[in-house]
């Protein structure tokens, strides 16, 4: 598998990311630990979970297998804090003190002293900037956190943040940033990207196949075991299950019946070899769908396809309700 640098660090990670977010909920650690090793030993590095995945379920699962299923120093260990779920509902806190709290909370979980990647998983304006990136600051002074990046941050919201750490005296600069980027949302395009091109910061791509969609399997219903039908992740796709979608849906198939592979593989090329971005963070909940994401690495896109595709998704079209983040 390639590697990339993560923005102007030092930091490697492979193009391909991994996502825990719903180990612990639809994903069992039987299953985890299969894909966990499937990733790992495709040369996958880069794994990504937070706090708040599972109500920590997720860390907690990840965290048994390091060291058991695939030694610790061959990951990339990347968690989020700054979403607590309670009584049905996501609480944005990103004060200091709940951020470090939750830092603490994950390393317990996580069964290890460090991460080598701490996020902050979303903005909130409830926190002063420089009261966040201190939390930053401290993770990585007190050896805490290795590197620090941000999560769900659009173009000026970046640019504050990673403009405030320029000068940190601990290094702690903010070198990434997490964002849902697909065929089917592309609104980062218009000051994410830009920014972290700017700024020397890394886009890691969240649900590069649009919540599953872009995958086809949702063409002609609902699949019974996938996402849409889920209580808890039905919210999650349904945005994404509308007329424009469809049609670049369909775009997709007929790109990947032409290039005699899957419409997941087209998806997922096309994200992850998008100018500025360092890595697509797939989140598999089998080992099957990990099987066919780490089919992508063999696909490139033509040039005339990835034009069309561009084309067909243009995002002056309508976009769907992002008020969920991953």
């Amino acid at each position: 598998m390639e590697y990339r640098h993560l923005g102007r660090s030092g930091l490697a990670v492979s193009r391909l990311g991994l996502g825990t977010m719903t180990w612990g909920v639809d994903t069992d650690p039987d299953e985890a630990a299969e894909i966990l090793a499937g990733f790992c030993d495709a040369g996958g590095t880069l794994v990504d979970t937070a706090a708040v995945y599972g109500d920590g379920k997720a860390e907690q699962i990840l965290g048994e297998l390091l060291g058991k299923t695939v030694p610790r120093e061959d990951v990339v260990l990347a968690t989020k804090a700054g979403i607590s779920h309670r009584n049905g509902h996501n609480i944005l806190d990103t004060s200091r003190r709940a951020l470090l709290d939750t830092l603490d909370a994950s390393l317990a979980r996580l069964g290890t002293d460090h991460v080598d990647l701490w996020q902050v998983h979303v903005y909130s304006g409830a926190t002063p900037a420089a009261e966040v990136m201190s939390a930053l600051e401290q993770a990585v002074s007190s050896g805490r956190a290795r590197y620090v990046g941000v999560s769900n941050y659009g173009g000026w919201q970046l640019a504050q943040a990673a403009t405030l750490q320029l000068a940190s005296p601990s290094g702690a600069q903010v070198i990434s940033n997490q964002v849902e980027y697909s065929l089917l949302n592309r609104g980062v395009e218009t000051e994410g990207l830009p920014a972290a091109h700017a700024l020397g910061v890394g886009v890691l791509a969240w649900s590069p196949l649009g919540r599953g969609v872009l995958t086809g399997k949702y063409r002609s219903g609902t699949p019974v075991d996938s996402r849409a039908a889920s209580t808890r992740f039905g919210g999650f796709v349904e945005g994404y299950l509308t007329p424009n979608s469809r049609s670049v849906v369909d775009a997709v198939a007929t790109a990947a019946t032409g290039l005699g592979c899957s419409p997941l593989e087209v998806a997922l090329a096309w994200v992850r070899d998008h100018a500025g971005v360092t890595a697509a963070v797939v989140g598999a909940r089998t080992s099957a769908q990990l099987k066919a994401s780490l089919a992508a690495e063999a696909v490139t896109l033509p040039l005339e396809i990835r034009i069309a595709l561009d084309d067909v998704s243009d995002p002056r079209r309508p976009q769907a309700n992002l008020s969920v983040v991953e």
